[in-house]
């Protein structure tokens, strides 16, 4: 894939293209800007994922606690 892309760089700057080079070029900086806004996207779907794992296991720790001390509660109260 990499030897097409400097294929097709050599290929439009020996024929002295530039304006189609240029347009190969922006296009080219669009892909790679598209590809890292999607790595950051499922990068950052990916954390809220594991945020909400955790939050879930405290959340049922606290609720766990909660119970405990209810019912330690209810015991000192007989």
């Amino acid at each position: 894939m990499i030897k097409l892309f400097r294929n097709i760089h050599k290929n439009l700057l020996n024929e002295g293209k530039t304006s189609k080079y240029l347009k190969y070029a922006i296009g080219e900086i669009i892909l790679v800007v598209i590809g890292i806004l999607i790595a950051l996207s499922i990068n950052n779907w990916n954390e809220l994922q594991k945020n909400s794992i955790e939050e879930k296991a405290i959340l049922e720790s606290l609720d766990e606690n909660f119970i405990l001390a209810k019912i330690q509660s209810e015991l000192k109260n007989k």
